[in-house]
C-alpha cells in the first residue's frame, strides 16, 4: 500500500497533524510518513506526549513503526490490525494523556470488541481538551453516534507536576452514524466549578464569584472541587452550558500571578462570547468532532470562525478518507462544515 507522505510543518504545524495522522491510519489502515514534526515550535520535533501517542498508536494497531524518539522530526507509521482490548499508557510527565486518548479513540471506536484503557499524566492542560470537556461536551455527542464510550476519573493532573489518571470504557459499533448539530436549542442548565489542587479554596470561590458577575448567573449552584491526594499545585475553572442539543464547557486555568478574579472574568468572557453566537458547536469542540464526521462520511455542524487547529484538521482528513468537507459562512459570523461521501 502506498505511503501518505505528510508535512509536518503544514498549518497550524504542531502536534495535531501527527495526532490526526496517526488516528486515521489506524482507521483506515493506510501507513504514512511524516517529516518536518513541529517544525515551527520552540522545541521542534517529538515531545513525550506525542511519543506517547504513537507507542499507544502502534500497540493499538500493531504497527511498524520508525522514529518514535523524543526530538524526532520524521516518523514512519505501518499500522496492521486493530486489536481492541485493555490497555494503559502512560506519558510520564504532565504532558495531556487527552490527547493520547484522541490518538487512539477513532480506531476503538468501530473496533472488533470492547476496550478498556488505564491513561496517566495531564488530564487539566492549558494546551488540550481538559477531562470535564471530554466527559461534558466531546463524547456524548460521539455516543450519539453509535458507540458508548464511558470516562471516569480517578485523579486530576495539572501541569507541571502531572499525575493524573482517568478510565475509559468503549464499547465500538459497525459504523458511525451521521450527526447534526446546526441549533443547540433551549437553555437547559447551567453550572460553574472550580477545582483547586494544593491551593487555598479561596481562590476558587473568588473565580467563581468573578464569572457569574459577569454572566449573571446565580452562582449558588456552583461548587469548588478540592482535589484529594493531589499531585501538585492547580486550578481550573469550568463554565458548563447546557442545551437541548449539546453542551459546552469553557474553561479557564490558574495562573502565578494572574489573579482568580481575572482568571473567572477571562472564562466568563469567553463564555458569553459563544452564547452571543448562537451556534451549537464552540471552536474546540469543532476540532473534535472533524475526525468522527468524516468517518461518518456524513453531516454537519455549524459553529464559529475555523481555527488554525480545524483548518488543518481538515486538510489530513482528506488525505486518508474519500470524503467531501465543505466549509462555508453561514450568516452572523458563523460557519457551516458539511461531511458528504465523495462522489
Amino acid at each position: 500500500m502506498k505511503i501518505v507522505p505528510i508535512d509536518g510543518s503544514y498549518g497550524e504545524g504542531g502536534g495535531q497533524v501527527l495526532r490526526t495522522s496517526l488516528a486515521l491510519s489506524l482507521v483506515t489502515g493506510q501507513p504514512f510518513e511524516i517529516t518536518n514534526i513541529r517544525a515551527g515550535r520552540k522545541k521542534p520535533g517529538l515531545m513525550r506526549q506525542h511519543v506517547t501517542s504513537a507507542l499507544a498508536a502502534a500497540t493499538i494497531g500493531g504497527a511498524r513503526m520508525e522514529g518514535a524518539a523524543i526530538g524526532s522530526d520524521r516518523l514512519v507509521f505501518e499500522p496492521r490490525t486493530i486489536q481492541p482490548g485493555e490497555y494503559r499508557f502512560s506519558v510520564g510527565s504532565a504532558g495531556s494523556c487527552t490527547l493520547v486518548l484522541q490518538t487512539v479513540l477513532p480506531a476503538l471506536l468501530i473496533a472488533g470488541g470492547e476496550s478498556r484503557l488505564i491513561l496517566e499524566g495531564g488530564t487539566h492542560n492549558p494546551w488540550a481538551p481538559p477531562f470535564p470537556f471530554l466527559e461534558k461536551a466531546f463524547l456524548p455527542l460521539v455516543n450519539r453516534m453509535g458507540p458508548q464510550v464511558t470516562v471516569e476519573l480517578e485523579r486530576p493532573g495539572f501541569f507541571p507536576a502531572g499525575g493524573g489518571r482517568f478510565h475509559v470504557h468503549v464499547v465500538p459499533c459497525r459504523s458511525l452514524a451521521p450527526l447534526e448539530l446546526v441549533d443547540r436549542g433551549r437553555t437547559v442548565g447551567q453550572r460553574i466549578v472550580a477545582v483547586v489542587s494544593r491551593l487555598p479554596r479561596r481562590i476558587g470561590e473568588t473565580e467563581i464569584q468573578a464569572a457569574a458577575d459577569f454572566l449573571g448567573w446565580d452562582p449558588g449552584g456552583a461548587e469548588v472541587v478540592e482535589v484529594r491526594e493531589p499531585q501538585g499545585p492547580g486550578n481550573a475553572l469550568f463554565l458548563e452550558m447546557g442545551f437541548e442539543q449539546v453542551t459546552e464547557v469553557v474553561t479557564g486555568f490558574g495562573q502565578k500571578g494572574v489573579p482568580a478574579r481575572n482568571v473567572g472574568r477571562r472564562a466568563a468572557m469567553e463564555a458569553a462570547a459563544f452564547l452571543a453566537s448562537d451556534v451549537p458547536v464552540g471552536p474546540h469542540l469543532a476540532d473534535q468532532l472533524m475526525i468522527p464526521l468524516a468517518m461518518a462520511g456524513k453531516g454537519r455542524f455549524r459553529t464559529t470562525a475555523l481555527t488554525p487547529h480545524a483548518t488543518t484538521n481538515i486538510d489530513v482528513i482528506r488525505r486518508f478518507l474519500d470524503v467531501g468537507i465543505h466549509a462555508a459562512p453561514s450568516g452572523n459570523d458563523a460557519w457551516e462544515v458539511a461531511f458528504s461521501t465523495a462522489s
